[in-house]
């Protein structure tokens, strides 16, 4: 009897022991099974994020299909000149007004004798200089041509930009019409000099890019990714791999109108100094604390600057209370929003003290001929 009840309390302590063994054993699978699920979830959701960038960004048939719309917008321009040089660049097609243009860019057209633009299909016309401005290289054409000949592309705003933003080019290359481009918004802001077509001043709040552009690009579009013009393709650094610069769409709304209508632009002030960027070297030569912003080199007798009381040495750190930390913004600035006649506030650091300068603008003197 003892032996049996034994037996019996055995059997139960040993079905008890199994039960919680094989419940341990289930909680553990339960976790493993937990924690798959979680590793497949982040997996599945990282899979779908590159998925989406893909077609957003690297989609060819997308790129295929902006050029298919474009392309026909896109004009080759031919400049012979007095002397019988020639020198070709491109341009597009743009409605003004319910009037067909052709935008492209100055040094483009600079010192022509004769122009003509030649379309898609291969048809050339004889083409008029309706308007030119050195100081943004900006040129607008007129074309005696058929209807049919004009496909018209919208601009629209630059200021919606952004550094790292897809664009593409569409122009002419070494003459090989009709080619395209890609690459990113590299910079912006960014100001190039040109000496034979502005005199020395300096062409602002260009956009720099990563799309490759050669001789023969000048006056082409450049496009956003859904095809609309956000600048104009303009110049190249020499030797350089991948460094353009456009002119900002901006440009283009802000000035064809008096470009259409007058031939000319007069809009840009003129302040009347000449430096260079401020770093930390050039602080510690003159003993200074601020390692930013433009430090004046000359100022011109008679200029805006000179009459407000702008003084050699000066650093120029804040326009209208907006922080320029180097030439480039301090030009970008006063292209995008100033005009000439206005009064701007110079804030200028002469030795350690900040001070503020009320500077009456200028307005630029027309380009060299």
């Amino acid at each position: 009897m003892l032996i049996a009840v034994v037996f019996i309390i055995g059997l139960a302590v040993g079905s008890i022991a199994v039960a919680y063994f094989n419940l341990q054993q289930i909680n553990q699978l339960k976790d493993r099974v937990s924690t798959l699920e979680n590793q497949l979830s982040r997996i599945s959701g990282n899979q779908t994020n590159i998925f989406q960038n893909v077609t957003i960004y690297q989609n060819t048939t997308a790129l295929t299909e902006i050029y298919a719309e474009a392309k026909d917008s896109v004009v080759l321009v031919r400049n012979t000149m007095a002397n019988g040089s020639a020198a070709q660049g491109s341009g597009f097609v743009y409605n003004f007004s319910n009037t067909m243009m052709i935008i492209t860019n100055n040094h483009v057209v600079h010192g022509a004798s004769t122009v003509s633009v030649t379309f898609s299909d291969g048809n050339g016309y004889a083409a008029s200089i309706n308007g030119t401005d050195a100081y943004a290289d900006l040129a607008v054409l007129t074309v005696d041509a058929p209807a049919s000949e004009y496909k018209p592309i919208d601009i629209v705003s630059s200021s919606t930009l952004r550094v790292g933003d897809p664009v593409m080019a569409i122009g002419n290359p070494y003459g090989l019409v009709g080619s395209m481009t890609t690459g990113v918004v590299s910079a912006l802001g960014r100001t190039i000099s040109e000496e034979q077509f502005t005199g020395g001043f300096a062409i602002a709040n260009m956009i720099q890019m990563s799309a490759p552009i050669n001789p023969g690009n000048s006056g082409g579009p450049l496009l956003n990714y859904l095809g609309n013009v956000v600048g104009i393709t303009a110049a190249i650094v020499s030797e350089s791999q991948g460094v353009g610069f456009a002119v900002p769409s901006n440009a283009i709304q802000r000035e064809i109108n008096q470009l259409v209508t007058t031939g000319t632009y007069d809009g840009h002030s003129y302040l009347g100094v000449s430096g260079s960027d401020m770093d930390y070297e050039t602080a510690q030569q003159i003993g200074v604390n601020v390692t930013y912003g433009w430090l004046v080199a000359t100022v011109t007798a008679g200029g805006p600057a000179a009459t407000a009381g702008m003084q050699v040495n000066d650093i120029i750190v804040a326009l209208n209370s907006t922080s320029v930390r180097n030439g480039d913004e301090m030009s970008s600035y006063l292209e995008e929003n100033t005009l000439p006649n206005e009064t701007l506030t110079v804030t200028v650091y002469r030795g350690t003290s900040p001070t503020d300068i009320a500077v009456t603008l200028g307005r630029r003197p027309p380009p060299p001929a």
